[in-house]
């Protein structure tokens, strides 16, 4: 019995032994092995990576001019040295009163040295010393303020040791040109908090975390609109980053590591800003005019806004994109504004030529988006051409009414009653007639199709940039408003409407695409805002091609019969130097039982061998020719004056006849 207790005892000392055996060589590994490396990810663990926000990149007009840019400011920061500022605990309560006093001796340097105009609160300064860490945690620094005076930054550097925790970080502001050009195409920023329900930022906030140099901060400044917005990335640049310790209170300990951030890429636009400004001023000028001069006898006293867009034929280049009423952009330099300066803007912050939300109202609030009238039908006969519903060498007899739907009893008059008699295809767009639409192609689309018939004229519609997006590099693009899909009618009356357009509401970026696809006999060019995007050191890393995005094809004899039907006479281009190809349009548009008339425009020019297509949009105008082709006869002298019509800028010319004389 003992002898068994004594194996038992032995075994216990043996299995003790065994144990603090294995303790302490795990214990020795622990610290001459694996310590190293623990000492390692302990000091990972207490440091962090703040970043600094890089110099955003500029956005050029086509001549070099800086529509947007950043430059440098200095911001004072400042890091808190305690962590806890509750004023209810008796550890915070003293640290409070500190902050106070900081904040005062802050206000009175600033208010000593800073400028005139930015002046700050002691109730501003602790509101952004965020003490109770709702923002941030204890280590990120806190921005006080923007835009130091060099007299503000010499006293604090000569005084560093006076204020702990505060540091002047260079950053920067941005600007835009002072003469508004195509603000709503370039955009505007707001902080990156404000993006939650953008879509846009939906990708970056998924892979925050995941590279440093690319992490956002909720108060930078981020792209909201226009090209700031659709090359957010590209503008941005990437963080630097101070790589700070941190205490086991959260607070900073120290600074271990800086790397400087990367400038942002610069965008040069297609955008050329003397032709943009003829075009703005021309808008100006003739919503002004219809306000006094009566155009289809009455005038137009509700013409408050107007919409342009030129593009070149044969690279998509956008020169011209003008949305009137617009705005000063600078107006968004801490990307709030107040509620006053906003309701004076609401209306027309947004780029009207792509889209009809909030892009300005015309006296009885009619969108930036309108039917297109008289424009659709060099459409509407090559669709008839193509189709076989008629030939290019069949008459037609206009008697000024055409009848349709059961027992005829739905009709369409031309324009002023006008019968034409005897005409043509291509006599049918030099006069615009409706009649020679709704019985030509609407209705004999319905007889070979049926209700199929809508689908085959939404298709062609498609091919030509209407109802469609047309490519723009730029958000929010609109598709505009298809009526002809709408069941509310019969599918005869449909496209008896749409044949002398009268059933889509489309943008003039999507006018100027459709009418650059008729100078190109089909091939519809995709639209673009930036030729190229250079680096810093002014290295191109991003070129744009021109790009077909499709062709439409069609007999060349169908070209040629529509092509010179387009030469409906416009008095706003007398004189003008080229043979140009062009088209009216008034589009009629009811308010409470009162027909209204939109003014639209769209021209190529020159007939052969085009350079330059453009698109005008005057809603509530009067007669397209009167209202919207004089804005566009502006906009081709213009381009004509620094690119050429025909190749040679004008402007170049008559400064060599300058030196001459």
């Amino acid at each position: 019995m003992r002898s068994r207790f004594n194996i038992r005892l032995n075994l216990f000392f043996f299995s003790a032994f065994a144990i603090f055996t294995v303790i302490i060589v795990r214990l020795a590994i622990l610290q001459f092995v694996e310590g190293p490396d623990l000492s390692k990810q302990e000091m990972l663990l207490r440091v962090r990576d703040v970043p600094m926000q890089p110099m955003r990149g500029d956005i050029l007009s086509a001549e070099g001019v800086r529509l947007a840019y950043s430059t440098p400011v200095q911001t004072l920061y400042l890091t808190l040295q305690q962590s806890n500022y509750h004023p209810a605990t008796e550890s915070g309560k003293g640290n409070y009163k500190q902050a106070v006093e900081l904040a005062r001796q802050l206000k009175l340097a600033f208010d000593t040295y800073g400028a005139a105009d930015k002046t700050l609160t002691e109730q501003d300064i602790i509101d952004s010393m965020d003490l109770s860490f709702r923002m941030n945690g204890g280590f990120v620094p806190r921005r006080i303020k923007v835009g130091l005076t060099p007299e503000e930054v010499a006293y604090f550097l000569e005084r560093k040791s006076e204020f702990p925790g505060i540091d002047i970080v260079e950053e920067s502001v941005r600007h835009y040109d002072k003469d508004r050009v195509a603000v709503q195409a370039i955009g505007y920023l707001k902080k990156y908090k404000s993006t939650t329900d953008l879509g846009s930022y939906e990708a970056i906030r998924e892979s925050q975390g995941k590279d440093p140099a690319l992490q956002y901060t909720e108060e930078e400044f981020v792209g909201f609109d226009g090209l700031e917005l659709f090359y957010q990335n590209e503008l941005r640049g990437k963080n630097g980053s101070k790589s700070v310790s941190i205490n086991p209170r959260n607070m900073v300990d120290g600074v271990t590591d800086l790397t400087p951030p990367e400038k942002g890429y610069d965008l040069h636009t297609t955008i050329n800003k003397e032709v943009q400004l003829a075009a703005q001023q021309a808008i100006l000028d003739q919503i002004h005019w219809v306000h006094t001069n009566p155009v289809s006898g009455k005038v137009h006293p509700y013409a408050q806004t107007g919409y342009a867009v030129a593009m070149e034929v044969d690279t998509g280049n956008v020169v011209v994109m003008a949305s009137i009423p617009d705005y000063d952009t600078n107006l968004w330099p801490t990307g709030n504004m107040t509620n006053e300066q906003f309701s004076k803007i609401q209306e027309n912050y947004r780029n009207g030529t792509i889209s009809p939300f909030s892009s300005g109202r015309s006296g009885h609030h009619f969108e930036s988006t309108v039917l297109l009238g008289s424009t659709i039908k060099p459409l509407s006969v090559l669709i008839g051409l193509k189709e076989g519903l008629f030939k290019t060498s069949d008459y037609y007899t206009d008697r000024g009414i055409a009848y349709f739907g059961k027992n005829n009893s739905a009709r369409v008059r031309n324009s002023g009653n006008r019968a034409y008699g005897k005409i043509d295809p291509s006599m049918a767009i030099l006069h615009s007639s409706n009649a020679f639409m709704v019985d030509m192609v609407g209705e004999r689309l319905y007889n070979k199709y049926k209700s199929k018939g809508i689908k085959i004229w939404d298709e062609y519609m498609k091919e030509f940039g209407l109802g469609t997006l047309t490519g723009i590099d730029l958000p929010g693009e609109y598709m505009g408003t298809l009526e002809y899909n709408a069941e509310s009618e019969t599918a005869l009356s449909r496209l008896a409407y749409a044949s002398f357009g009268q059933q889509g509401k489309y943008t003039a970026m999507q006018l100027a695409q459709y009418t650059a696809t008729l100078a190109n006999r089909g091939k519809r060019r995709e639209p673009h805002l930036v030729n190229k995007i250079t680096n810093a050191d002014g290295k191109v890393v991003r070129q744009f091609e021109p790009k077909v995005l499709n062709e439409a094809k069609f007999n060349e004899a169908y070209w040629d019969e529509v092509i010179s039907g387009m030469k409906t006479e416009v008095s706003a281009f007398t004189n003008f130097p080229y043979d140009f190809a062009r088209k009216t349009g008034t589009s009629e548009q009811d308010y409470r039982g009162e027909r209204m008339e939109n003014g639209v425009f769209i021209a190529f020019a020159p007939r052969v061998n085009p350079k330059l297509a453009v698109a005008v949009v005057i809603p509530e105008g009067g007669f397209g020719a009167w209202s919207a082709a004089p804005v566009a006869r502006k906009i081709f002298d213009a381009y004509d004056q620094e690119y050429g019509l025909d190749g040679i800028p004008k402007k170049s010319l008559q400064q060599q006849d300058g030196k001459h004389e």
